[in-house]
């Protein structure tokens, strides 16, 4: 089957020359992202029209070359309404195919955008006309499912505003997208992956770090060294290659969301990220979580959250005081960090922190949080709960004792020194719409081999793996993703909203993506919607290389469609 994992393949020998930077550096921004953010939106209505072309993206002053819609990165907002139709027309400019994906959406699935499995994509010079109701509210996002393009920039924000009204009130708004873009092309970061994956990481122990306390005692450095593992392996893109960026700048650039003292601001956060989960935090002010992924939740106070590629969180934060705050999105492995400012006027700029020391994994990264443990054993050893799961080229090892981490706040944020989200404090704000037991349980175990960069679930890739997921319309099924690798990996499932299982009941949080930590398992329940919907990790290079598949739902035989 042609898909989008075998398109972005054969873009991989495309290193050369992606275009001319023939955008002009003032107009790379839409009017939302602009350095002084004006609030509301550039395209809305029911009839739409985007254009996919080649052009630049000014990161601090300097020009990288990108994938532009409508000429900018990110693209255009698109503020939509519940009960809305939505007619949407795709223009692609490219010299190859291309495809744009509703990312959170729930919608026909021929209306999905992924190549190869719902829809053929967007031929060079082509046009394609999405059609479709808008069934939810809430914040979300659009992108490529083409060849390397979301990597490059073709990405851009959603905002649904609720039929009947925001039940959170708020005095104004922001839209705060975040991302990673390189002057070096996807095409060779991932070259240099699969030579020597830990070629951007630039923060691995060394000898005066042990020295000055900083890193592990030497013996449990040996440890890991006789397993052939790094504990400073938290992120295989890192900043010795990206840029992070607020709405399309650098954090020379201080973009700035306005408020006035005493305001409840709103603020949503969208991780457009291709390869880097962010901590996000402002130094000096709390904020209510009250959504998640687009979905209302009962506010929930905290001081920072850690969210990945693909996930949303909506905040409100109440500034009482005349100054500038920074925004701060610092990149999970602490190699860089985005930057912005919440300001009561413009050309203020708040001190952004420093750098916070990089974190290290642990044995409950490896499943392995047990006194006594043969670690090196346990690390090669075939669970009994995965007999489809086999050592091999392709992985490299297998967690033994897979736990529920989704109380944890994210990789090197247990001490803190502050309240940080977890999934566990999420609680739906509304009952479940199904509330039905599920009647089986699928166990997909996501693997790799970072020595060789191969990532896969079940042990195969998406090219290995002939036979989809198979559920039925309307059925209700667990799924129980085991992490059986050292990293983390945020997974979405096209075209439904899960419920985590997480003990809140029929008040589970509903997400379209959930990030996994290493050694961990996460549950969720779903409710089947007739299509074939790609299931992934979102972290692109990942999913490029093999980590995703194809959940396709189909009616009872003889039942109703």
């Amino acid at each position: 089957m042609n898909n989008a994992l075998s398109m972005a393949r054969r873009d991989l020998l495309r290193i050369g020359a992606v275009g001319g930077l023939g955008v002009g550096l003032g107009a790379m921004l839409p009017a939302w992202a602009q350095p002084v953010s004006p609030g509301l939106p550039t395209l809305s209505g029911e009839d739409i029209t985007l254009r996919i072309a080649r052009g630049s993206l000014a990161i601090d002053g300097k020009a990288a070359r990108a994938v532009t819609i409508n000429g900018t990165v990110p693209g255009p907002l698109l503020r939509l309404r519940q009960g809305q139709n939505l007619r949407l027309t795709v223009e692609n400019e490219l010299d190859e195919d291309t495809s744009l994906h509703w990312h959170g959406l729930l919608l026909p699935f021929q209306m999905d955008g992924v190549p190869g499995v719902s829809f053929p994509g967007i031929k060079a010079g082509g046009r394609f006309t999405y059609e479709f109701p808008i069934v939810q509210a809430g914040t979300y996002w659009y992108h490529s499912h083409s060849g390397l393009q979301e990597m490059m920039g073709q990405y851009a924000p959603i905002v649904i505003d609720p039929a009947g009204g925001e039940r959170v009130q708020h005095d104004r708004e922001h839209v705060i997208l975040l991302s990673d873009h390189s002057f070096v092309h996807p095409a060779t970061i991932l070259r240099k992956l699969k030579a020597e994956p830990g070629y951007y990481n630039y923060q691995r122990q060394t000898l005066s770090g042990l020295l000055a306390g900083k890193d592990q005692p030497l013996h449990d450095r040996l440890a890991w060294g006789r397993m052939r593992m790094d504990p400073t392996d938290i992120a295989d893109v890192t900043g010795a290659v990206m840029s992070y960026l607020v709405n399309g700048h650098g954090p020379r650039d201080n973009w700035t969301a306005l408020f006035a003292p005493g305001e409840r601001v709103r603020l949503r956060f969208i991780n457009a990220a291709a390869m880097t989960a962010f901590n996000v935090r402002i130094p000096g002010l709390a904020f209510d979580v009250v959504a998640a992924d687009g979905q209302d939740v009962r506010p929930v106070t905290v001081d920072e959250f850690q969210f990945s590629p693909g996930e949303t969180y909506d905040v409100i934060v109440r500034p009482q005081e005349d100054r500038a705050f920074a925004i701060v999105g610092e990149s999970m492995d602490r190699s860089g960090m985005a930057v912005a400012t919440l300001a009561p006027r413009a050309g203020m700029r708040a001190a952004a922190p420093a750098l916070r020391q990089r974190p290290l994994l642990t044995m409950k990264d490896m499943g392995m949080e047990m006194d006594g443990m043969d670690m090196a054993g346990m690390s090669m050893r075939d669970p009994a709960n995965a007999p489809q799961v086999r050592m091999g080229p392709g992985v490299d090892m297998i967690n033994p004792m897979p736990m529920d981490r989704t109380g944890d706040p994210g990789i090197g944020l247990d001490d803190a020194g502050h309240r940080v989200l977890t999934y566990k404090d999420l609680v739906a704000l509304d009952p479940n719409p199904d509330t039905r037991a599920p009647a089986r349980e699928i166990q997909v175990h996501l693997t790799g081999s970072m020595d060789r960069y191969m990532w896969s679930m079940d042990g195969k890739t998406m090219s290995e793996a002939h036979e989809p997921l198979p559920i039925r319309t309307g059925e209700r099924v667990r799924f129980t993703l085991v992490n059986d690798t050292m990293m983390a990996h945020p997974i979405h499932l096209h075209g439904h909203l899960f419920e985590l299982v997480t003990g809140h009941g029929d008040h589970a949080p509903r997400k379209h993506t959930v990030n996994v930590l290493p050694g961990g398992k996460v549950s969720w329940d779903v409710t089947g919607i007739a299509g074939d919907w790609a299931f992934h990790c979102h972290l692109f290079l990942h999913m490029v290389m093999g980590m995703m598949r194809i959940v396709q739902v189909r009616p009872v035989e003889g039942g109703a469609t």
